[in-house]
């Protein structure tokens, strides 16, 4: 595998490239063409390193005709196909000989794009149509961003193209999920200097592998795993990295941004998920969910939105949703984290566990959300409450917390854990490191009462405490400031006050002599 200074070069040179290029466009919008030919790039070398494997080591330089006598075969195996004409590296050197190609480069590239899209219907199953339908169209390119003319666009392209081009890398196998977690990397970037906007799309790693443990806690190897609210799909992925495989059933995930949602996709097959292992759908899961089909699941991660706004009771057929129905009562319309917790839990298997960051708000807000939290505490779902440091996440500083539910708890206490001094100062951010990530997983796991840091919390206690999961209402913080000693300080005093005094008669005695004198 690529080892830690490689990834790091890497890295560093993509981000470079991204800056370089960066221009007048935006840096967030910059990043779906950044990323769109990394993903392009990718998909060229990865078929191409399949063909080799079937002993064709020059697909590139083959006539199209020739090689579409391997797309069936091809199709089957990777669920896209390329003609040698549409390979990365062909278009690039035609952009740069040719200055009529040039002209007409997007054209070209569009061209190419459809195709590959096109190339993925004809397969038997859905989901190959499903994952790679509309993967290129965040990447607009007639954008007046990339230039005021047609041709400036092309050459700001072919620029975009030749610095990707640049970028030196082995794709063999063994280097693939390296060349994901670049891709991660240029994402993370772009989310922490886009502000708000990058934090909607982007869940800190540290963050992402603490969720994902929690779910393994008890089940070693889930046989899929769902996001409600999957973003760049890079929880998921978690999974992957930690288990050194894919779950046996699958990633599943739901993502209403479009642009998120075709990042998550990206993902998937950057980190040579095979089509046929994942499923990411585009919708609002609160209100139209997917892959009713497919669940219980038996891990669920999240960081949903926090307290956005849904249809709630304005819906009359939501209170009647078997997802939600079971508490009573809907999430307010203005804050919908409970719709999120209702949902997973709703879709988590009996042996499972879901881990969802949550707005600590939600911990003891009154109304529809005592009653929901009343409803968790009362069927015993709530596993565990984690408090995070503050200003850990891109787009925001504000504390955030972990909710760990189970349908399987061998007690009927919820366990408390403030985490809040766990992290390190890198820059402007707070971040888990290793040491702090494996500290939390440690005290979660021996779920032991620790003064200041860790409590269980019998169910009779919250329900004394009106179902408030604030945790601060049942670990006292430590009292950092210093002590004071009042007996020793009493002592302290008693002994200024007769110094005091007998100054007081040595100056009397000295002026009754100079007065005697």
């Amino acid at each position: 595998m690529i080892n830690t200074q490689q990834r790091a070069e890497l890295h560093k040179g993509i981000w470079k490239i991204a800056n370089e290029l960066r221009g007048s466009v935006d840096g967030w919008d910059f990043k779906s063409y950044v990323l769109g030919f990394l993903f392009y790039r990718f998909l060229c070398e990865n078929l191409k390193n399949y063909v080799k494997s079937m002993g064709e080591d020059n697909y590139e330089a083959l006539d199209d005709k020739m090689a579409q006598n391997a797309k069936d075969i091809i199709t089957e195996a990777k669920g896209f196909f390329i003609l040698p004409s549409e390979l990365f590296e062909n278009i690039l050197k035609n952009a740069i000989s040719d200055e009529k190609y040039l002209q007409n480069l997007n054209e070209h590239l569009s061209t190419a794009f459809a195709n590959i899209q096109k190339s993925s219907q004809d397969l038997p199953t859905d989901r190959a149509g499903q994952n790679f339908k509309g993967l290129f169209d965040d990447m607009d390119l007639r954008s007046d961003k990339l230039g005021k003319s047609t041709i400036e666009r092309n050459k700001k392209l072919a620029k975009i193209m030749q610095a990707i081009a640049g970028i030196n890398f082995d794709y063999t196998d063994s280097k693939i999920d390296a060349f994901g977690d670049a891709y991660e990397f240029l994402m993370t970037m772009y989310a922490s200097s886009a502000g708000k906007s990058g934090g909607e799309f982007f869940t800190p790693q540290e963050v992402s592998e603490i969720l994902a443990r929690l779910t393994l806690h008890t089940n070693k190897e889930p046989n899929k795993v769902y996001d409600p609210a999957c973003g760049s799909g890079s929880l998921l992925l978690q999974y992957k990295k930690i288990l050194d495989k894919d779950p046996a059933l699958g990633y599943f995930g739901q993502e209403i941004n479009i642009t998120s949602y075709n990042l998550a996709r990206m993902n998937m097959l950057l980190h040579n998920v095979n089509f046929t292992k994942f499923s990411i759908a585009h919708d609002d899961t609160l209100i139209k969910p997917y892959h009713r089909d497919d669940e219980p699941f038996d891990a669920i991660v999240s960081n949903p939105p926090y307290s956005t706004k849904w249809e709630g009771d304005s819906n009359p057929l939501l209170i009647n949703d078997a997802r939600y129905s079971p508490a009573g009562v809907l999430a307010p319309k203005s804050k919908s984290d409970f719709a999120f917790i209702m949902h997973s839990l709703a879709w988590l298997s009996p042996k499972g566990a879901a881990a969802i960051v949550i707005f600590p708000g939600i911990l003891y807000r009154e109304g529809a959300e005592k009653k929901i939290r009343e409803y968790l505490i009362k069927q015993n779902f709530i596993d565990c409450i984690i408090a995070l440091p503050d200003n850990l996440f891109f787009g925001t500083s504000i504390a955030t917390c972990i909710m760990v539910l189970k349908k399987n708890k061998q007690d009927s206490k919820v366990f408390f854990i403030d985490a809040s001094k766990e992290y390190k100062k890198v820059t402007k951010k707070n971040v888990l490191t290793e040491q702090n990530r494996d500290t939390i997983l440690r005290i979660y796991t021996e779920r032991k009462d620790i003064e200041h840091i860790a409590r269980a919390v019998s169910m009779e206690e919250i329900e004394a405490n009106g179902y408030n999961l604030s945790i601060s209402s049942y670990i006292e913080p430590e009292d950092t400031k210093e002590r004071i000693d009042i007996q020793a300080l009493n002592a302290q005093i008693n002994q200024i006050v007769a110094r005091q005094s007998e100054l007081r008669l040595q100056i009397d005695s000295i002026i009754a002599e100079l007065k005697g004198a």
